[in-house]
């Protein structure tokens, strides 16, 4: 048994050099040729950082440090390459895997990708690679980022995409991507996930079928659950020479007490949205996708609150110039919005809540500062019903409703005269008449 323990020994002996020899051989000598033939090829500058052979537990090549484009815009960890060796001696070399760890990749690399893809040419492929693994990837998208998130590519005997797999490292989101001719389908399901744009919305559920090119994608099928109620529709994405969304969705219930504070900070409503919003933006890249965004939509608001403005103590303390404060709660609110680089722009609005009505029109700027006008009729006794224009000014933070100058004078006036009560209320009518009479218009939005 003597030649058995020997063979042992041997064996280990072998096992040992070969796993401790490919350490102490560097590769790194052909980094340049690497560099240089990868560069000229992908027209970006590349670059390697180590190179390193091993062959156990099956031969393969190990790549640290690789980085493309002058500014990163890719950055890979490591890259571990195992071919099937026999196929070295074939035409057709065989990856058995490529095995990619922690690539980091910018807005910039999504525009550059396709001229990457077609730099091959009509050449037929050398090399035929079974499957690719991502471990630990990340997309970032301006301010965001997308991940980190694992993925499996596999491909079919042909070495073309089979089927691919993304999933988050935190479950929250999972997607199929299967290639069909020219176009590739996609099927997204997610949950308790937060988009990686602004404004960063949480979905409890999304699920969406698409259908995409390298350069765009076609969402036919989109039904969210959010912020207690529900959104569908469809979206088309460009992304080749910037971003470009077009979408139109119904939305129904929706909950606006969390959602409105991420939309427009600093604003505070709730209340049960519903809308039909018609999208479009257009943007150089995903840090300013969100000020590109246009919205344009009619609403309807069921049994909210308006906080920080109290338009009923507004239109009956007419002659007072004090903040107004508190709150306006409505059975409803209607209207259209528009929102565009920021600003919002209310028209035909309509507030209803028992004793009070009001409708006009209200301005959001960029900076978050008011203005506009609305008419507020209230019915109580010391103003005998009357319709009251209030100019609208401050900001989101601290709005600010006051009479017209008209109102404000024709009330002192009846004040004077009458008392207050009814005094007050019949000055006002005549001052809102004086004002109608000498052709004072409302202020537009």
């Amino acid at each position: 048994m003597k030649w058995l323990k020997r063979s042992a020994i041997a064996l280990g002996i072998a096992l040992i050099v070969l796993a401790v020899v490919p350490l102490l051989v560097s590769l790194d000598d052909y980094i340049p040729y690497i560099e240089r033939e990868a560069s000229a090829k992908l027209k970006e500058r590349v670059s390697v950082q180590s190179l390193r052979a091993s062959v156990l537990p099956f031969p393969h090549l190990t790549v640290r440090g690789v980085a493309l484009g002058k500014t990163a815009d890719v950055k890979v960890g490591r890259i571990t390459v195992t071919p099937e060796w026999w196929s070295l001696l074939d035409a057709v070399k065989i990856i058995r895997s490529i095995e990619i760890e922690d690539l980091v990749l910018s807005q910039n690399a999504f525009e550059k990708i396709p001229a990457w893809t077609q730099s091959g040419g009509a050449e037929p492929a050398q090399i035929r690679i079974k499957s690719i693994r991502l471990d630990g990837a990340i997309v970032h998208l301006g301010k965001n980022a997308f991940g980190p998130f694992d993925a499996n590519i596999v491909t079919n005997d042909g070495g073309q995409p089979q089927e691919a797999t993304v999933a988050t490292r935190d479950g929250a989101l999972k997607a199929t991507v299967k290639p069909e001719g020219q176009k590739y389908l996609i099927d997204v399901t997610a949950k308790s996930w937060k988009l990686p744009l602004d404004p960063p919305i949480v979905f409890d559920e999304l699920n969406m079928r698409a259908v995409a090119t390298l350069g765009n994608a076609t969402f036919n099928d989109v039904n969210a659950r959010l912020y207690g109620g529900t959104v569908k529709g469809n979206a088309a994405l460009r992304w080749q020479k910037g971003l470009q969304l077009t979408g139109r969705f119904d939305v129904h219930q929706i909950e606006l007490k969390n959602l409105v504070p991420l939309l427009s900070p600093g604003n505070r409503m709730s209340g049960r949205l519903n809308a039909k919003p018609v999208l479009s933006a257009k943007a150089a890249n995903a840090s300013q996708f969100a000020n590109a965004l246009r919205v344009e939509t009619p609403f309807n608001v069921q049994n909210g609150v308006l906080y920080g403005v109290d338009i009923r103590k507004a239109a009956t303390s007419l002659l007072t110039k004090e903040p107004t404060g508190g709150e306006t709660r409505f059975d409803e609110l209607s209207g259209q919005l528009v929102m565009e680089r920021g600003a919002y722009r209310f028209t035909q609005l309509k507030i209803a809540s028992g004793a009070l009505a009001a409708s006009g029109n209200v301005n959001i700027a960029q900076d978050k500062a008011l203005s506009g006008r609305i008419s507020a009729e209230v019915k109580a006794a010391h103003i005998a019903s009357a319709s009251v224009p209030l100019n609208v000014s401050g900001t989101v933070q601290s709005p600010l409703l006051l009479p017209t100058g008209g109102t404000v004078a024709g009330a002192a006036v009846g004040t004077a005269i009458l008392g207050p009560g009814l005094g007050t209320s019949v000055g006002a009518k005549v001052g809102q008449w004086t004002e109608n009479l000498f052709g004072k218009k409302e202020e537009k939005p």
